[in-house]
């Protein structure tokens, strides 16, 4: 079984997991390019799945299903009518044409009620606008302590975890992550290694778990080093005697919104 890469509009990428044969769509936000994919691979799609409600993640499902009839799995907590198969925390989505088994993981934060997938055994995690390749999702609904539980819940997972996230957005976060920690070796040997990718018109997702937690500042919010960058640029009291950590994931976040 494979995933199989489908770019769409200027920066998300859309996921096909296939066996040859059978084929599910994460996240389709374009039902043209999932179309094309499947035709030239040859693929049947058997089942859509859904992470959360914005028009780039789910405004190519009623084109899809005008196409095939399949189930739409999607979160219980948000009103996404194309949605067949309401999934909670802890559920499980058994596609039986690809004998794959997904578990559902509720990580509320970009939106109230975002949920990722989680293949363990091929290690895939399609954690949408959650967890980006060196950065994380903005908080248009949920607040800084949920994503905090969010993003604890997907570092949990083994190191090897692949991370399907849903945007091209790494050169962008790594340039903000190295303004954070400008002293992180393994963050300047990552920075080099996905500008060759991305040079080579090469995407640089997926990426692990294991490199998000040594080089993607917003899993590194505890770390001193973060919590001293933050204050020397102000964005933390400088004479606390002790920094809340939600605190200081909350001012990473505000930065990162308004940095160039």
């Amino acid at each position: 079984m494979n995933v199989l890469t489908v770019p769409a509009f200027d920066d998300n990428y859309l996921w096909l997991i296939h066996d040859g044969v059978h084929a599910a769509v994460v996240d389709p936000g374009d039902a043209a390019p999932v179309i094309t994919a499947l035709e030239a691979h040859g693929l049947t799609l058997v089942a859509i799945l859904l992470t959360h409600h914005h028009a780039d993640h789910v405004g190519g499902v009623p084109g899809l299903l005008q196409h095939t009839q399949v189930p739409v799995y999607g979160p219980a907590g948000e009103a996404i009518p194309t949605i067949t198969q309401p999934l909670w925390e802890d559920a499980l989505v058994h596609l039986a044409d690809l004998s794959l088994d997904l578990k559902v993981i509720d990580v509320p934060g970009h939106t109230k009620g975002h949920i990722a997938y989680y293949a363990a055994r091929q290690g895939w995690l399609f954690c949408g606008d959650t967890l980006f390749a060196g950065g994380c999702g903005r908080l248009f609904e949920g607040t800084a302590a949920q994503m905090v539980n969010s993003l604890s819940k997907l570092t949990a997972l083994p190191g090897d975890t692949k991370v399907y996230c849903a945007h091209e957005y790494t050169l962008s976060n790594l340039r903000f992550a190295r303004e954070i920690e400008p002293g992180n070796d393994l963050l300047t040997a990552r920075i080099e290694n996905e500008q060759a990718k991305r040079a080579r018109h090469e995407p640089t997702v997926p990426s692990t778990i294991a490199l998000e937690i040594q080089t993607n500042p917003f899993l590194r919010y505890k770390e001193k080093t973060v919590v001293a960058r933050l204050q020397e640029a102000g964005r933390l009291p400088a004479a606390a005697p002790q920094i809340d950590p939600v605190e200081t994931f909350a001012a990473l976040r505000e930065w990162k919104n308004s940095y160039k």
